[in-house]
């Protein structure tokens, strides 16, 4: 690869120790922001929300047969609040206790 090819970085073994520690640095902080982007916590309470708000509105336009089937119970209407709750809690959840940034590794000399 040549120095056109990948501006920014020395040929060869040249790398100067600021170099690696600079790009380890920045390696650092973009998995930190991928950490906090991929939160399982917003993916799950993210479709629990879409999803509670799809059933709960089924659950709104549901015809009097629909709720004779369930014996009576507006299931849908339940489920969904029930899914939209649980959505809430893990997005509330996710903003009072963020995913913490890794803890900067101490360098031995």
């Amino acid at each position: 690869m040549s120095q056109s090819e990948n501006p920014g970085r020395p040929e060869g073994p040249g790398y100067s120790e600021q170099d690696v520690h600079r790009e380890v640095t920045e390696l650092e902080g973009k998995s930190a922001t991928a950490a906090r982007i991929f939160d399982l916590r917003r993916i799950i309470g993210g479709l629990f929300v879409l999803y509670g708000v799809i059933v709960t509105i089924t659950g709104i336009t549901d015809s009097q047969a629909a709720i004779d089937k369930a014996q009576g119970v507006n299931i849908n209407l339940w489920t969904g609040i029930g899914m939209l709750a649980l959505g809430v809690f893990f997005l509330v959840w996710l903003k009072l206790r963020p995913a913490a940034p890794p803890a900067p590794e101490s360098e031995s000399e």
